[in-house]
């Protein structure tokens, strides 16, 4: 295998507004989580440098955009979209900066710092039954909206081709200049499915030897906040299910053990659905170097700690 990477500098970035700053995040090596893997380098783009402190900020600032562009989204316009509480947040901080209303549909057990930051963005929230999930928050946004379609823009996040465009744009070719090319096996987990569809759809593209994995949370009733299991879930629009070279099955409990473990060996307080990431990133990984294989893993760091502070895993 080739050197590894060199750790990133990380230098000031050039005056600008607050939403030119959305994308070029760092990818980040973590090199403890992967000492028992020989021959194994484990990346992630760590997305919780975005403004609005995860990878949504990406899919969100597109839809506006596609939206503005389109005449869809104008200022007498409500955006309408459910969320399980990133989307959202993104949607909030990026229409507080371009002056637009906000009103999302989301679970009423999301975190309570997804519902504070909301909160603070000026968005208007619609809670929903926490039992239904996700699923429960898009059935209420399409009733609200099919009940007075004049009133918003719905860019509906689940079926927007915005949304993994805005990965195949940024996130892939970001990953590919990052890691000097040397990326052999990319993994994400799926939620709206856009972050994966679209970064693999480029690396087919610009890089096809790349080896692409999705995760999904192994049973229907998971803590995997944002993620979906698809065989149960109300199946997003922008899914195919060809994509993906293999899909792995990821148990709650080891993504709870793999943020703690992230934090106290690594040094990086992440999400969630970043540690679930990580576990699918390991299996990977584990497999190459159980064969005596090397590989170049890249996954994605979806958000921080800071909407997950109040969990009770971090306790244990």
């Amino acid at each position: 295998m080739s050197a590894p990477l060199s750790i990133p500098i990380l230098r000031a970035r050039a005056a600008g507004s607050l939403l030119e700053h959305i994308g070029n995040t760092p990818l980040l090596r973590m090199e403890r989580l992967v000492e028992d893997l020989p021959g194994i380098e484990l990346y992630g783009k760590a997305e919780f440098f975005n403004p609005g402190g995860s990878v949504k900020d990406r899919p969100a600032l597109n839809m506006i955009y596609e939206g503005e562009r389109s005449g869809a989204l104008t200022h007498d316009k409500i955006l309408l979209d459910s969320t399980s509480g990133n989307t959202g947040i993104a949607y909030a901080m990026i229409c507080a900066a371009r002056g637009y209303r906000v009103r999302l549909c989301l679970p009423s057990n999301a975190s309570p710092e997804r519902k504070r930051m909301l909160k603070a963005y000026g968005a208007e929230i619609i809670f929903t039954d926490p039992g239904d999930g996700s699923d429960g928050a898009i059935r209420e946004c399409k009733k609200i909206y099919a009940e007075s379609p004049e009133l918003y823009f719905y860019p509906d996040q689940y079926s927007n081709p915005a949304n993994w465009q805005a990965h195949f744009n940024t996130t892939g070719p970001e990953i590919l200049s990052q890691s000097h090319q040397r990326i052999t096996h990319f993994v994400a987990a799926l939620g709206t499915s856009g972050t994966f569809m679209g970064v693999t759809r480029r690396l087919r593209r610009d890089k096809p030897s790349v080896k692409c994995y999705s995760a999904q949370p192994e049973t229907s009733f998971h803590g995997l906040e944002g993620l979906k299991h698809m065989p149960t879930a109300i199946v997003p629009a922008i899914y195919d299910d060809k994509l993906a070279d293999e899909n792995l099955w990821i148990d709650t409990e080891d993504a709870y053990a793999m943020v703690r473990r992230a934090a106290r060996e690594e040094g990086l307080l992440l999400g969630i659905s970043a540690g679930a990431n990580i576990v699918a990133a390991r299996k990977i990984g584990k497999r190459l170097a159980d064969a005596g294989e090397q590989g170049v893993i890249v996954t994605i760091l979806c958000d921080g700690a800071e909407k997950y502070l109040s969990e009770d895993f971090w306790n244990e």
